[in-house]
């Protein structure tokens, strides 16, 4: 049988080599997220180049006020629309990383509670008399870890529904918007030349 000071020392090594799989994990799954998100702002950044090139030019061969009023309109929908597709596209790239990092943290931290939950028992069968009141203690204190932990988690994840569900609303309302100034735009006069 092995003593308690044993015990002791093969959790803890085993806890750090678990804690270093999960930061390795965790830090490859950040920087996928990252690496996503250049990948996205650059794709974004040269279909903008492109497209504000194309618009520019039809706005310098508007033939009058009306036209070019009726073209730069016509262009805020979907730009609207674009960066509306934009956030959400950011959205869910930030929501995969905090699924994944939710669903390795609850794997570790629940491997981590059942085994300290373990030594925690194995210890108190070979406590001496008089340590009950301390095996107790250590195990209201694992309860009231892991009760901390459900509750950040439930946070975070409300957190970023709320996020997602602002960015949805604040992509329909630019969208209305937009909408609303293509609708405006009153026919505008031709200038009489003067002779």
């Amino acid at each position: 049988m092995s003593t308690f000071q044993e015990q002791f020392s093969a959790a803890t090594k085993t806890n750090l080599e678990s804690q270093l799989a999960l930061l390795t994990a965790l830090t490859g799954k950040a920087f996928e997220s990252v690496e996503k998100v250049i990948e996205l702002n650059m794709n974004v950044a040269k279909a903008a180049l492109e497209e504000s090139t194309s618009n520019a030019r039809q706005l310098l061969s508007a033939k009058d006020a009306q036209e070019f009023i009726a073209l730069s309109t016509s262009q805020a929908q979907p730009n609207a629309e674009k960066a509306a597709s934009y956030g959400r596209e950011v959205m869910a790239i930030v929501s995969g990383l905090q699924s994944e990092v939710t669903k390795a943290a609850e794997g570790q931290i629940g491997e981590h509670s059942r085994k300290f939950a373990n030594l925690v028992e194995e210890v108190s069968k070979s406590a001496p008399a008089g340590s009950e009141n301390v095996v107790a203690f250590m195990k209201t204190a694992i309860a009231n870890a892991n009760a901390g932990y459900e509750q950040l988690t439930k946070s975070t994840k409300q957190a970023v529904e709320a996020m997602g569900a602002n960015m949805n609303t604040a992509a329909a309302q630019m969208s209305q918007v937009a909408s609303k100034a293509s609708a405006r735009v009153a026919p505008v006069a031709p200038v009489a030349a003067k002779k």
